[in-house]
């Protein structure tokens, strides 16, 4: 039927990943208007510029019910481009600051301050605009937070069973922990607030 692109969350880059799989050209770079554009007429909706889109900014819609729900879906979308560029709960960091390489034992089991080391895997970049901003869920406590990609050794010796994942850490006691993805901001909060105020 046709393809949906939001441009609320999409880049508009000239390397978009949906342009590079579709296999008719229907989606394509405009160079007199500096933006992705579709054509439609070419379109054969295989869905493949849904599936590589990272952040879901095109859709594809196969009958007209389809096409006025998504239609509805981005105008009523609040979000923005500048959203990708948050650090978020469950996504791969974009601060360094945050992010722990080496050195697990001296950034957190040998910290004196509270510390918050959340887990994450690289695959994870569907949660980019879906999760919760990490300055939302710290907002106002002195605590020190890091983020490190899971590993092995960290899934079985913290007995991580879902991803994202947060371990609450003082003076080198795991002292508790929460794991999975959130939608509701509020009742993250919570879990987090219940582990740092009995501490």
């Amino acid at each position: 039927m046709s393809v949906l692109i939001n441009f609320k969350i999409c880049d508009n880059a000239e390397e978009c990943s949906g342009i590079d799989v579709c296999p008719t050209g229907a989606l394509y770079w405009d160079k007199d208007k500096q933006t992705v554009n579709i054509d439609n007429s070419k379109c054969i909706t295989c869905g493949a510029c849904e599936n590589a889109c990272e952040v879901g900014a095109i859709r594809v819609a196969k009958t007209k019910e389809e096409h006025k729900k998504i239609k509805k879906e981005i105008d009523e979308d609040p979000r923005k481009a500048n959203d990708l560029l948050i650090d978020r709960y469950g996504a791969q960091p974009i601060e360094p600051a945050f992010q722990i390489k080496y050195g697990f034992e001296q950034e957190i089991l040998r910290s004196n301050k509270l510390t918050v080391v959340e887990l994450f895997s690289d695959d994870s970049v569907h949660c980019l605009l879906r999760s919760i901003p990490i300055k939302e869920l710290f907002k106002n406590l002195d605590l020190k937070y890091k983020k490190i990609e899971i590993t092995e050794d960290l899934r079985k010796c913290y007995k991580i069973k879902k991803l994202p994942s947060l371990l609450f850490f003082k003076n080198g006691k795991l002292i508790g922990k929460i794991e999975g993805y959130y939608e509701s901001k509020e009742k993250l909060k919570e879990k987090i607030d219940k582990i740092i105020f009995k501490t």
